[in-house]
């Protein structure tokens, strides 16, 4: 049998079915590409469209598609010799790759398409990230990059791209696609069984599609007994999650909703407490806060007995309290961002919390839970500046971790002055604490500069006064005093602090 989502996929933007807006800001993007020759990333749940927009915006535009996929080895070398030649030279059809700012002819164009860009990793993807994210800057061809996940891209990768989110498709413009399938298919229908398969698959356009396809299986009619009607297991990704808490769902609804997530209490309490105050006003936050806290004491409980029942106490706070809070809905469009001391694609933020766990001789999940958080609170955008140079110095830290730690931009004076002065107060420690063994090293310099002079002994061997007492100093002598105030000393960067 055919695949009814193979068969049914729009061939024309104008068909897509949901996010109306998504599709818009596409075909723009398409329309001024040679204004601002960018990427772009659509991203959004599975099923809602992205890679068919794609598609269609190519079939539209007259452009031809080369698409890598995640079941292709997306190596470095395999990216440079598919993709990379499709956006740097010419079309398949011989022609030239198109046009500069002066424009060119678009219908010789091709498309770039890289499905699940956000699904980069390990040795099988050898190099993949650093091809796909030079690809992107320097493309001569329009490029679409496929995500579920936004956040899960490389920050380099997404900040050379333009950002399109699709949204779940709701039931109202699903049930109408249904009910084309149908007719298409001379399938007679119950509205109440199209009705049942769009509420069943909650947002996901496909899943609707595969489920009708299964219904209609070996029928001529379809009735809502043939629907399964059980809801399916399937996730919430955790921005709808977030819209659900903070703007839409009633408190019993929201902690509905924290069971279909696939995130702890523990992580779901920090992207809520990172994001809150972008959509609550002071009034709500302040109470919000209350029930945060209360969800923090009891995650405390858990950590301290292990006892993970707990969880439903710190679960019933942070999704049904916070909700509690609001004061009805709210509307709009809020821009979510993952939460700062966060596992995630970020390799600076993992640079950084290895450095701490290697200095402080702790573990690295101590370290972003229980260090990292205190480091930048004492030294928010860089204050107090001798704390901030005191911390750089402690941890070998360079510009960027220092940025990432201090939210300061890292290309500021600032942070690279703070960085120096820390390099400096490095390298006084180490001398410091090695025992004079610098100054020796610098004498015995002296002395191969220094002209003989006649008549004085150069080999200490020959030298009688050297067999007297060879281990005394004397008391002006500055090398004994440099080493007795060494050894005063404790050794390591325990001093830093």
């Amino acid at each position: 049998m055919v695949d009814w989502t193979e068969s049914y996929r729009p061939r024309s933007l104008s068909e897509l079915r949901g996010n109306n807006k998504a599709r818009d800001a596409l075909r723009e993007w398409a329309d001024s590409w040679d204004d601002h020759r960018e990427a772009v990333v659509l991203h959004g749940s599975p099923g809602v469209g992205k890679t068919s927009a794609a598609h269609a915006l190519a079939n539209d535009m007259g452009w031809e598609t080369v698409e890598l996929n995640a079941s292709d080895q997306r190596t470095a070398d395999v990216i440079e010799r598919f993709a990379g030649r499709a956006a740097m030279n010419a079309t398949l059809s011989g022609s030239a790759s198109g046009g500069g700012a002066a424009g060119g002819d678009t219908a010789s164009r091709q498309l770039v398409v890289l499905d699940e860009a956000d699904n980069i990793h390990g040795n099988y993807d050898r190099g993949g990230k650093a091809a796909i994210t030079e690809l992107v800057k320097n493309s001569g061809q329009p490029i679409v990059l496929i995500a579920n996940e936004f956040y899960e891209m490389s920050r380099g990768l997404r900040n050379a791209c333009q950002e399109i989110e699709f949204r779940d498709v709701g039931a109202r413009s699903i049930v109408p696609a249904l009910r084309d399938i149908c007719r298409h298919e001379n399938v007679e229908y119950e509205q109440a069984a199209l009705d049942a398969i769009a509420e069943i698959n909650s947002g996901d356009l496909r899943g609707a599609v595969k489920d009708l396809q299964a219904a209609a299986e070996g029928r001529d009619e379809i009735t809502e007994a043939d629907v399964v009607t059980s809801e399916r297991d399937k996730s919430m990704d955790i921005f709808p999650f977030l819209d659900a808490v903070l703007k839409e769902e009633s408190a019993q609804e929201a902690l509905q909703a924290s069971y279909r997530v696939d995130e702890t209490p523990d992580d779901l309490t920090k992207w809520i407490e990172d994001n809150m105050l972008d959509v609550y006003d002071a009034e709500e936050a302040a109470v919000a806060y209350d029930f945060l806290a209360n969800a923090d004491v009891w995650l405390g409980r858990v950590r301290a007995t292990q006892n993970y029942s707990f969880w439903r106490y710190a679960g019933d706070n942070t999704a049904a309290g916070v909700a509690a809070a609001r004061k009805g809905t709210k509307g709009g469009w809020t821009r979510y961002g993952r939460p700062q001391f966060w596992p995630s694609s970020n390799s600076t933020a993992d640079e950084v919390c290895q450095q701490i766990a290697e200095h402080s001789g702790t573990s690295i999940a101590i370290a972003r839970r229980a260090i990292l958080p205190f480091l930048s609170a004492m030294t928010h955008h860089c204050k107090p500046r001798a704390l901030t140079v005191t911390m750089a110095a402690a941890y070998d830290l360079d510009e960027s971790q220092v940025s990432f730690i201090t939210g300061s931009g890292e290309s500021t004076k600032k942070v690279s002055s703070i960085v120096q002065d820390a390099q400096a107060r490095r390298e006084d420690a180490i001398e410091d604490h090695a025992g004079g063994a610098f100054a020796g090293r610098e004498t015995s310099a002296d002395a191969e500069s220094e002209p003989e002079q006649e008549g004085e002994p150069t080999d200490p061997i020959d030298d009688p006064a050297s067999e007297s007492a060879p281990d005394e100093a004397t008391p002006d002598d500055p090398e004994a005093s440099e080493s007795d105030e060494a050894a005063d000393d404790q050794a390591g960067l325990s001093d830093f602090f």
